[in-house]
């Protein structure tokens, strides 16, 4: 399996973004942007299978996420992950393929309809339409925000934390890996690895704006998107989904079954299978496959 190598992307108001970079660009380049309150860590099994497939896959750390650099002002709007992303597609160059999750979904499309246009090659859409379910969206934050203050007293009691959010996941016999979610406090305790400022910025800015500000942007959007999402959601349901590709002139929707909002660690070969299908077919040309069900 491909090895990724750490390197550092600056932003406009001088944060640093780090990430890990997986294989040459053989068949050209694919940015992965993470959901709010997860790491460049989630994509390691997708970034190395795309790179063992000849792309160069970049697996970011969003600002105030993993080892990025938090923002010294405390911004954490949409706007500035979308120009984040944006500058980090320029560089990489020739136009990648985004594959966002949640907030890099969201971030991915506006930056692609206002802010950068024309900065990825297509765009795919983890689990995250504009106009997703409310009462979703708040269940994920309240999960966020209940231990930001007083952290965890050990691993595994930040597993039984996730267990009890996500009970159909099993609980893995190996905590190495959600080591790499938590940052350890000169207290011992375990705290999760963003800026806590980043949820309270996320329930101020809450509101419908992004969904009708969205709709308006997205009509002039051309390029290729898979909207991928869990059929066990919370935060897409059906109908919102469909809705959603429906107004795009290019796109495609694909539903895993037995996966909820966390799709790729769910159900991590039927999102693969999903995501190089269309990354394939980009690359030949072929026509999208509009509504397919994942088994």
């Amino acid at each position: 399996m491909t090895q990724p190598h750490r390197i550092v992307f600056r932003t406009t108001d001088g944060v640093d973004l780090v990430a890990d970079r997986y294989g040459a660009p053989l068949r050209g380049g694919v940015l992965l942007a993470h959901g709010g309150g997860q790491t460049r860590h989630a994509w390691a099994k997708t970034a190395a299978a795309l790179a063992d497939r000849g792309w160069e896959a970049i697996a970011l750390d969003l600002r105030g996420h993993g080892d990025s650099g938090w923002s010294p002002t405390g911004d954490y709007q949409m706007e500035r992950f979308a120009d984040d992303l944006a500058i980090v597609a320029n560089e990489m160059g020739g136009r990648p393929a985004l594959i966002g999750a949640s907030l890099g979904g969201l971030a991915g499309l506006l930056a692609e309809a206002e802010i950068a246009p024309r900065s990825f090659s297509s765009i795919t859409l983890v689990d995250i339409v504009p106009n997703m379910d409310p009462n979703g969206a708040a269940k994920v934050l309240e999960f966020m925000g209940a231990h930001v203050d007083q952290g965890f007293g050990s691993l595994e009691e930040a597993a039984d934390v996730i267990g009890t959010y996500l009970p159909h996941r099993p609980r893995p016999s190996d905590l190495s890996g959600l080591a790499k979610n938590l940052r350890r406090g000169g207290n011992g305790r375990y705290h999760w690895h963003w800026d806590p400022s980043f949820v309270a910025g996320v329930n101020r800015e809450r509101s419908r704006r992004d969904a009708q500000a969205f709709d308006t942007g997205l009509a002039s959007l051309t390029l290729p998107v898979h909207l991928i999402r869990g059929r066990l959601s919370e935060l897409v349901t059906r109908q919102a989904a469909e809705d959603f590709v429906a107004k795009l002139s290019n796109a495609q929707f694909t539903d895993v079954a037995g996966a909820s909002h966390m799709v790729a660690g769910d159900r991590n070969d039927a999102f693969l299978d999903a995501v190089v299908g269309f990354l394939d077919r980009q690359n030949s040309g072929q026509p999208a496959k509009v509504g397919r069900n994942a088994p």
